[in-house]
């Protein structure tokens, strides 16, 4: 199902089904587009799936059927595409009956291991129900956590919501058993095609030269990309630092990264961050191409089938645009870090020629098979090269891969530079990850391993975009608490450099940081940076009401933490949340942001006999209260 970028908002229709999704990573439309498919299997007349921020919500109003599936991100936040049609919904003009005949449902996608969990999807599944509209059945809640991930909540939260449409309106659903019971040996058609050109009857402008433009045309093509592409890079960087900072024989490895622009500044601030585009091994690449049984010099245009444009509505300059397969797959194809999902495998089974490996891919489509391929595919990060060499006899058809291979997606990182003092450059501060699969299998990061092999000033340009974070740049009059465990420094130290050098030429107020890590020996993150600073008239010196506070984990038999330190110093930070300190969070734990929180509601309890959730709650209120984490 593809929706199109700013699609005509169709008449209403009592026997349309509207499907409308928030998605940040690609999770949330992939079930939606599942929602669209089986409904379509089920005989609905009318079917879309929409992003949430290509349909206009005045038109709400007149819809009868919508389903809704909402991501996750950060501390509970919504994804992007969902903020401009959540702030209509909050109009204050909007009565208690402006959606009286309008029947919904709501799909969250979340973790449980966060405070927050669903809470995007909780919110407007409230909101629909104030604003008028019946619930057909409770809003699901799909969780990380589930051994079978979201899913493990999607498959019979579906179930529930066909029958429940069905009971309703038959006329809905016509072919409801089609949905319960699907013929696997049913294949539709690809929704797109591909075009070939040899190398030498490739139209002229499919030359390009310039990277950024490559970059672009591949991306703007690609139909899996068509709500991520953000256009051509904004900068092209060259690493000229690539710096171990643990320990060498210590099992983590983290990286400062120093990345330049070196003919003009770099527009950013501090609590940004940097989105990179990474590059794919040229063997796997090639390997998978040698697998389609196509050539990799030959150029390529792909279109909407039947259509004559490109997938998200672009022409490309007023012509479709050709692109060398080999670049295409590159630059848009995540075919060796990126795990296929479960229509892949449905799909797969349609071109096996070997009968053992066809029935294992329909075992694995079903839903008595769920659980095993969760193991076998998620669990054990296989990539879609992978996957494909397991089962020898398919040969999936390019159509089918170009619009089924996960996108290549750009990674975000916290910038950890000041613009005043590194107007040029970028500072990274980056965990290089790997890990071993339940089977022991290694597994690693693809950008952040890319980075890691970079050698400073080689002629390699990354691919860059800057992009607003959700920690807002402080004003230098307001006194700040910080709270970076591990990587979790990294935009702090951008916050730190700052003010240092704002305070050269007036006055700044203070700052109190907390950071944690294991050891003293192997990973405390810039140490002299930090200890440097909070020497004499420093922005974190005690002199100047500051202060540096570490907790290092692993160093003594009971563990110590950063809200242990919190605790420890309850005092200072007492004095300085009443002098107007705004507080920042940022680390990778799901569990660290908890703990903090209530370490920060014990010591205003102590200290002010005050309910402290609802000073904290002010705060947030104020935007000076602001958590980032990743996972």
């Amino acid at each position: 199902m593809g929706p199109s970028p700013s699609p005509p908002q169709p008449l209403p229709a009592t026997g349309r089904l509207l499907v409308l999704y928030a998605s940040q990573t690609g999770n949330a439309m992939d079930a939606a587009e599942r929602v669209g498919r089986e409904a379509e299997r089920g005989g609905c007349p009318a079917v879309d799936v929409l992003s949430m921020d290509s349909f206009d919500p005045s038109c709400l109003p007149g819809e009868r059927s919508v389903v809704f599936v909402v991501s996750t991100t950060g501390q509970g936040d919504p994804p992007d595409s969902m903020k401009g049609f959540w702030r209509y919904l909050l109009k204050k003009d909007l009565g208690a009956r402006w959606l009286e005949g309008l029947r919904f449902a709501v799909f969250g996608l979340g973790d449980s291991g966060y405070q927050k969990y669903n809470l995007p999807a909780k919110k407007i599944n409230r909101k629909l129900l104030q604003l008028g509209a019946e619930i057909i059945i409770d809003v699901g809640l799909g969780d990380d956590q589930h051994p079978s991930g979201y899913e493990g909540a999607l498959d019979p939260w579906l179930l529930s919501l066909w029958e429940s449409l069905n009971k309703a309106n038959p006329s809905l659903l016509p072919r409801i058993t089609d949905i319960i019971n699907p013929n696997l040996n049913y294949l539709g058609e690809a929704k797109i095609e591909v075009i070939y050109y040899s190398c030498n009857d490739a139209p002229p402008d499919s030359i390009v030269s310039d990277s950024t433009k490559l970059i672009k045309r591949a991306r703007l093509m690609s139909p899996a990309l068509k709500f991520h592409s953000d256009g051509e890079p904004q900068y092209m960087l060259k690493m000229v630092t690539n710096q171990r900072l643990t320990k060498e024989d210590y099992e983590k490895d983290v990286r400062h990264f120093e990345l330049e622009d070196p003919s003009s500044a770099i527009s950013y601030q501090v609590g940004d961050a940097l989105e990179i585009l990474p590059s794919q091994n040229p063997s796997a690449v090639n390997a998978f191409i040698e697998h389609c049984n196509l050539d990799p010099d030959c150029y390529i245009t792909i279109r909407a089938k039947g259509g004559d444009e490109v997938p998200n509505g672009s022409l490309l300059n007023g012509s479709m645009g050709c692109i060398k397969l080999s670049t295409f797959v590159a630059l848009t194809m995540d075919v060796a870090s990126a795990s296929p999902r479960r229509y892949f495998f449905e799909i797969m089974s349609h071109f096996a020629t070997a009968e053992h490996e066809k029935e294992r891919l329909q075992y694995f489509a079903s839903p008595e098979g769920r659980d095993d391929l969760y193991q076998y595919n998620q669990k054990e990060s296989r990539t879609v090269l992978e996957v494909l060499e397991d089962f020898p006899s398919v040969h999936m058809p390019f159509e089918w891969l170009v619009q089924l291979t996960p996108p290549l997606k750009k990674r975000a990182f916290s910038i950890s530079s000041s613009p005043l003092v590194h107007p040029n450059q970028i500072h990274l501060t980056v965990s290089i990850v790997s890990w071993l699969t339940p089977f022991k299998r290694k597994r690693q990061g693809l950008c952040s391993t890319w980075l890691a092999g970079l050698s400073p000033n080689e002629e390699n340009l990354i691919p860059c975009w800057v992009h607003k974070g959700s920690l807002p740049p402080p004003k230098p009059s307001i006194p700040l608490v910080l709270i970076g465990p591990g990587t979790g420094c990294a935009p702090f130290r951008a916050f730190v450099e700052e003010r240092a050098a704002q305070s050269a030429r007036e006055s700044t107020a203070p700052i109190l940081f907390f950071f944690g890590c294991r050891n003293e020996a192997n990973d405390f993150l810039y140490k002299d940076f930090w200890l440097k600073h909070a020497q004499d008239k420093g922005v974190l010196s005690l002199k100047e009401g500051g202060g540096f506070f570490v907790a290092f984990s692993r160093d003594q038999p009971q563990k110590v933490y950063v809200q242990h330190k919190i605790k420890g110093q309850s005092a200072r930070v007492w004095n300085i949340l009443c002098s107007g300190a705004a507080i920042y969070v940022a680390g990778s734990s799901t569990k660290m942001p908890a703990d903090v929180t209530a370490a920060l509601e014990e010591v205003i309890r102590q200290k002010g006999g005050e309910a402290a959730s609802g000073w904290l709650r002010k705060l947030e209120r104020a935007g000076k209260f602001n958590i980032e984490t990743w996972s």
